[in-house]
């Protein structure tokens, strides 16, 4: 089928037309069209919503075989992305990262991927049993951020599997990071197709690359496979809702279907399909030059920041080792003012109302796109002002924020995640687990990276820097018990451990 032409988002059209229809309605969702709609929720957001909030239906077409308005939506959206194929998922991002690894590691097959990656693809290294080599970030220590992955780690990891007898069956990349931090994809893709590796890149941060000459190339300009991008984020469809792009011919288009099948629920919201229809259609109209004054805003406001006594600005000097920062992507360090990001994020937020998108031990980022108006950087920039004007003046003595950078040197595998996830377990005091093996995730936010990973052995460090960040107000995902004052390890004891 050819899609729809002049720019008409097809899905979008055919739900309208669906929901216009004046049908006897004896289906599914129980609010019927928005006649059932609780009023609680039709105060808030109306009952159109539910009125758009319609199932599978003949005219709406299928998410898995897709023959009508989604398969040209997808087709339009692969045109625009670059794409060989597109799927469009309700998943969000971690569904696709999910599915991208599983498409390409069977059990037992290698892995690389940074050891900071997104908690999704640690759940896909479960699913799909492949075994992980970790890339360990370097750290820049003003930051205390992570770095980009450079194609000499990636090169390094490859030659490492190959020296154990092994091939890895794929790279994983994170670019940009959370921080706008590309990683020079078009290097990295040619090392590993030298290997007839695939390379799959979680785009998450950078859907809205390549729609701008300021504007980092894109993971599918650069060589890519298969590359998952979160639409929502700095784009504008709803939340939750992402695409999973592929190009060339290394993998393998109908495994990935079939993992999207196994991973997407069968019952796919409609309006976040449609959203993201929406969203490809408002780049279309005028795709070189929709982010320009987002960009514009992004520059002059970097630019004011600079010139504040006591801040710092992430930029492309701060991370030679990248070859580009997203410029929508606004960090701040305080490390000057004696402030960690944390506590410069509370006065921000509670005297100023200001919500960045995350926050570090010693900077703030804030993420611009294109509802960002001036009037609320205006405030950003007033209250950082009054921030550096109020603690500037304190005694250098006085001002300590120190590095709590994760401990990710002394990574010790003992199972892999599959495994460890799936065997027996039990739970231990915190400083009882040193030596054990961890049989949970455990992701403090911030920083939001997993610090310990089923199958990995828990050491001092770890549960130093557990202890450490908690007390400084993290909060902890992943772990049953969030107060940390225990955690759960797997039932084998660690070699010379007696039961108490």
């Amino acid at each position: 089928m050819m899609p729809h032409q002049n720019g008409i988002p097809p899905l979008v059209t055919a739900l309208k037309s669906s929901a216009e229809k004046n049908a006897a309605s004896f289906h599914f969702p129980g609010h019927n069209r928005g006649r059932a709609a609780p009023a609680s929720m039709t105060a808030l957001i109306g009952r159109k919503p539910f009125v758009h909030d319609l199932p599978v239906l003949p005219e709406l077409d299928y998410l898995f075989s897709p023959n009508g308005p989604i398969l040209e939506a997808q087709l339009e959206a692969a045109k625009l992305f670059g794409s060989s194929h597109t799927w469009f998922l309700v998943g969000g991002t971690t569904s696709g990262i999910q599915a991208a690894i599983m498409a390409t590691c069977s059990p037992g097959d290698v892995l690389i991927l940074p050891r900071n990656s997104h908690v999704s693809a640690i759940s896909a290294l479960v699913l799909s049993g492949a075994v992980p080599k970790y890339i360990i970030p370097h750290f820049h220590n003003d930051w205390d951020i992570a770095a980009a992955i450079t194609p000499s780690q990636v090169l390094q990891a490859i030659r490492e599997v190959e020296m154990e007898g092994k091939k890895a069956a794929a790279v994983f990349i994170t670019s940009p990071t959370y921080h706008g931090l590309c990683s020079d994809l078009s290097r990295i893709s040619e090392l590993c197709h030298s290997h007839k590796i695939p390379l799959i890149v979680d785009e998450a941060h950078g859907a809205h690359f390549a729609f701008h000459s300021k504007l980092p190339k894109s993971a599918l300009q650069q060589g890519a496979d298969l590359v998952v991008q979160s639409t929502h984020k700095v784009l504008c469809s709803l939340t939750q809702s992402s695409m999973l792009h592929m190009s060339g011919n290394i993998v393998d288009k109908d495994r990935v279907s079939a993992c999207l099948r196994t991973l997407q629920t069968t019952s796919p919201s409609f309006l976040l399909l449609a959203s993201l229809d929406a969203a490809r259609a408002q780049l279309s109209e005028n795709p070189d030059t929709v982010f320009r004054q987002a960009i514009a805003l992004a520059d002059e406001t970097k630019s004011v920041l600079k010139q504040i006594p006591g801040i710092s600005v992430l930029d492309n000097s701060s991370f030679p080792a990248s070859p580009a920062v997203d410029p929508l992507r606004l960090t701040v360090g305080f490390w000057n003012l004696g402030l960690s990001g944390s506590e410069a994020d509370k006065i921000l937020y509670k005297d100023y109302d200001v919500i960045c998108e995350i926050f570090g031990n010693r900077s703030i980022t804030y993420a611009l796109n294109l509802g960002t108006c001036r009037e609320h950087v205006h405030r950003l920039v007033l209250g950082i002002k009054r921030l550096a004007a109020t603690y500037g003046s304190i005694p250098k003595a006085e001002k300590k924020v120190v590095n709590v950078h994760a401990p990710f040197d002394d990574v010790i595998m003992s199972m892999i995640p599959r495994d460890a996830f799936f065997a027996s377990k039990r739970k231990v005091a915190i400083r009882e687990s040193i030596g054990e093996v961890a049989g949970e995730i455990i992701c403090p936010y911030p920083p939001g990276v997993p610090i310990l990973i089923p199958g990995e052995v828990v050491t001092e460090n770890i549960v130093d820097y557990l202890l450490l960040v908690t007390s400084k107000g993290a909060e902890v995902n992943g772990a049953s018990d969030s107060s940390l004052s225990s955690i759960v390890v797997c039932g084998k004891l660690a070699a010379g451990k007696e039961h108490p």
